[in-house]
């Protein structure tokens, strides 16, 4: 399990900030990788603080008592582990909304959102989805499937990232003008260490599963590691088959793009599903996000990096899906409907695939609009033009016009005799 917990830890810093950072434009990668580390650091602590009580500490239909776990007062230290690896969840989810709102949303705003989002919407659905009791709406009273996150980490995520993009509206010039992604190399390199790092958040939640003997468990994790390799296998395929027939190219961002479609699709439904299940889910999605993406042009919302078109959509298809291949002998004991279970699992699949668009699309719109007509969530126009690195950090990431090897830091600037010629800061995309 610290294995397990170091992956997915990984899988935000530096995996998330290396996939989302490369398809940014040059002038917001550092505000891109800053959002995902920064959303590490806020959600760790308050997840420790309360997040872990809200979602484990008790019964309760949305939540469980903040106040009970406190500071995870009466953990014992052996258990310490279990609450580090379910943080690392919470931590990802909210880091991946960052990429929707690329090169427009306020830095402030990001960091006031964080939080507010985390304790209102995510810690409540981790106990919805993840607290299995009788009481708990999505696994308990639903019934639904969700082995490690579609409904509580991609379609939460998602959705919220929808939320944003209306209410921040579109980037300055989107989308007349092409913002490609500034370094396919560092989005591919993020996107390998994601797929690594991804068996410790499918692999991990094992552990959490109830009544499992010895023989169950080594059964299961053999499960769950294949499923998720083939799927993933899979939507690469579907992707670039797409892009090949629509757009004549296959292209890297279309792989590193299949790659994170496979396993957000697999993710609920790892331990549900046989290999043939996996491919097919697999293939499905890659080939659907692949075509989702492209939504945002003709229905007017501009995502800049493709959650919803991966998050939300891939998130949607691995949760319905559950109902038509999950099989009796996986870790939910339940048939779907081409192996004899009729449509009532498709029905729970997707109603708990409703109960979450609607909690965090509500949720998350009072949230984001508190923060809009208080503090505001969009960057000035002119900041933007000029670049959210240097508005909101003082720094470039590549110094490519000066011919000292030194940082771009504010204190380092601040160094600068009045005298000293000016420094380029470096080009923008």
């Amino acid at each position: 399990m610290l294995v397990a917990t170091a992956f997915v830890l990984m899988m935000t810093v530096p995996a998330l900030a290396l996939f989302y950072g490369g398809m940014s434009r040059s002038k917001s990668v550092l505000n891109m990788m800053m959002m995902s580390y920064v959303a590490a650091a806020i959600v760790g602590i308050l997840y420790v603080a309360v997040g872990w009580s809200m979602g484990f500490g008790g019964d309760g239909t949305f939540f469980a008592n903040p106040f009970e776990l406190l500071w995870l007062d009466g953990v014992t230290t052996d258990a310490y582990i279990g609450v580090m690896f379910q943080m690392t969840f919470a931590i990802i989810t909210a880091a991946l909304i960052s990429g929707a709102v690329a090169d427009r949303l306020k830095f402030s705003a990001w960091v006031v959102f964080v939080p507010l989002w985390a304790l209102f919407v995510y810690f409540p659905m981790a106990h919805m989805v993840f607290s299995c009791t009788d009481d708990s709406l999505i696994c308990g009273r639903i019934g639904a499937q969700d082995y490690a996150g579609g409904t509580a980490v991609h379609i939460n995520a998602g959705i919220a990232a929808l939320v944003l993009v209306v209410l921040l509206g579109k980037r300055i010039g989107w989308p007349r003008e092409q913002m490609r992604p500034h370094n396919l190399t560092l989005t591919m390199l993020g996107a390998g260490l994601l797929w690594m790092g991804w068996y410790g958040f499918n692999v991990g939640s094992i552990v959490f599963g109830d009544g499992y003997n010895d023989e169950q468990f080594f059964a299961e994790t053999g499960r769950t590691f294949a499923t998720t390799t083939l799927a993933t296998m899979a939507a690469i395929l579907g992707w670039l088959v797409v892009e090949r027939l629509v757009h004549k190219k296959a292209t890297s961002l279309g792989a590193a793009s299949g790659i994170v479609a496979g396993l957000v699709a697999i993710t609920p439904a790892t331990g549900a599903v046989n290999l043939s299940g996996a491919v097919a889910i697999g293939a499905i999605a890659g080939a659907v996000c692949a075509w989702a993406v492209g939504l945002k042009y003709k229905l007017g919302y501009d995502d800049s990096l493709d959650v919803v078109g991966v998050h939300l959509v891939g998130g949607i298809i691995g949760t319905v899906l559950i109902g038509v291949f999950s099989t009796s002998d996986g870790a939910g004991g339940i048939d779907g409907l081409i192996y004899g279970g009729g449509f009532g699992p498709l029905a729970d699949q997707a109603l708990g695939v409703l109960v979450a668009v609607l909690y965090s699309g509500v949720i998350t719109t009072v949230i984001a609009l508190a923060i809009k007509y208080t503090m505001g969530l969009r960057l000035d126009e002119e900041d933007e033009v000029a670049g959210i690195d240097l508005a909101a950090h003082g720094e470039s990431a590549y110094d490519l016009h000066s011919g000292s090897s030194g940082g771009g830091s504010v204190l380092a600037a601040a160094t600068v005799p009045a005298s000293a010629p000016a420094k380029s800061e470096g080009a923008s995309a």
